[in-house]
């Protein structure tokens, strides 16, 4: 059973910055890309950032220049780091990673992450 975790989240103020990561666990034998994306309420929901295995991002232009994504192979870890918050960044934060477990390779999510950013 493969469960990914997420951690990191809470109540900042506009132009702080918080550090999410998101834990896989199980039995894996490999994880492809890692992903976070985020939903706000009343929105859809949005790839935030993605890497590889190997290590190219992507990011959404919205949070370009102020938003970190990495991941730690070994750990099975994938982090963002958030700098320079802004109102609109304030969502429900999903980590997703397209996994190789010893059977299958699926698409997983995490529970989901509150970011809340406001004054």
């Amino acid at each position: 059973q493969v469960q990914l975790v997420e951690s990191g989240g809470g109540l900042v103020q506009p132009g702080e910055s918080l550090r999410l990561s998101c834990a896989a666990s199980g039995i894996i034998s490999n994880i492809y890309a890692m992903g976070w994306y985020r939903q706000a309420p009343g929105k859809q929901r949005e790839l935030v950032a993605s890497i590889t295995w190997g290590g190219s991002t992507k990011y959404a232009d919205s949070v370009k220049g102020r938003f970190t994504i990495s991941r730690d192979n070994a750990k099975n870890t994938v982090y963002l780091q958030m700098n320079s918050l802004k109102p609109e960044d304030a969502a429900v934060y999903y980590c997703n990673a397209d996994i190789l477990t010893q059977l299958v390779r699926g698409d997983y999510w995490g529970q989901g992450t509150q970011v809340t950013v406001s004054s």
